[in-house]
């Protein structure tokens, strides 16, 4: 458990509890996602979630007390570019926990979780139209390195 301290840095105490969340409780995080996305429907949600499962999908919680205020999913992955590395994946906080620095407690929790695994990297995708998310990914030390493209076959 972290919290932020003066000039940034990383305390320990006991704000928030961050942990992975359990397979058998990860339909908790289908309304975070709606959140996201309220064009796709539940069901979809569902079985994508399922699927992801199966490509190897992990969730981490932030949770106040025993509510889940925050999510965000990871990937563990290796490319050739960049070697292994963890991929944040649809970061959320509920709004009225947002800027009270929950964010980079997770990233923290985050990147001590990649360090664990042997990751040398991190990257993730951010919407264009998302500036406060892109705002939060540059204080986290990201750079924008390329572009994500996206089309649909059917």
């Amino acid at each position: 458990m972290y919290t932020i301290g003066a000039e940034g840095s990383i305390l320990k105490t006991n704000m928030v509890r961050i942990e992975r969340i359990k397979q058998n409780q990860l339909n908790s995080i289908l309304p975070f996602w709606r959140a996201l996305n309220e064009d796709i429907a539940t069901e979809t949600l569902e079985q994508r979630l399922q699927e992801m499962l199966l490509q190897g999908y992990q969730c981490i919680g932030v949770f106040d007390g025993d509510r889940l205020i925050g999510i965000s999913g990871l990937w563990i992955l290796t490319k050739y570019y960049v070697g292994k590395h963890i991929e944040p994946d649809n970061v959320y906080i509920l709004p009225e926990y947002q800027g009270k620095g929950i964010g980079r407690l997770l990233m923290a929790w985050i990147f001590d979780y990649a360090k664990s695994l042997g990751c040398v990297a991190s990257e993730l995708n951010c919407y264009i139209k998302n500036e406060a998310g892109q705002r939060f990914w540059k204080e986290q030390g990201y750079e924008v390195v390329a572009y994500h493209y996206q089309k649909q076959l059917s």
